[in-house]
């Protein structure tokens, strides 16, 4: 599927998203992650043995949310994706991938940096997005 142009902008602007796995039992897990996007595309970096990896090769399909709050509840903002992921361990888009990262986010370098095999990129495409707040 392709993403509606405000939900690309603000996934595409937006410094942190939630991706929510679930292992092969059905057991949630939801963590904060730092993303770029690259045509349609939603990617961020981990550690090849954390759990949402654990999590994404027993079971593929993710969802991730990117949302503004405001304490005037007329102007909250969001994009939820529901998408399969596909983990990226070395190679060309590995290193492309982590180019983007590391250009959005400064601090990637030193304070987390991507080196496989100790890290993975996942790539997550959409299947189906919904918003709020957005025209």
């Amino acid at each position: 599927m392709r993403l509606a142009k405000t939900f690309a902008k603000l996934l595409a602007q937006e410094r942190v998203c939630r991706v929510a796995t679930a292992n092969h039992g059905g057991a949630p897990h939801v963590v904060p992650v730092c993303h770029v996007l690259l045509e349609g595309k939603l990617y961020f970096g981990a550690a090849s043995d954390s759990e949402k990896i654990r999590n994404i090769r027993a079971n593929p399909r993710v969802a991730v949310v990117v949302d503004l709050y405001s304490d005037d509840w007329r102007q909250l903002k969001g994009v939820t994706v529901r998408g399969t992921a596909r983990l990226i361990d070395r190679g060309r888009e590995f290193r492309t991938v982590r180019g983007l990262l590391y250009r959005k986010y400064s601090q990637y370098p030193d304070e987390a940096a991507l080196e496989a095999p100790d890290s993975v990129i996942v790539e997550v495409t959409p299947t189906h997005a919904t918003s709020w707040g957005l025209e």
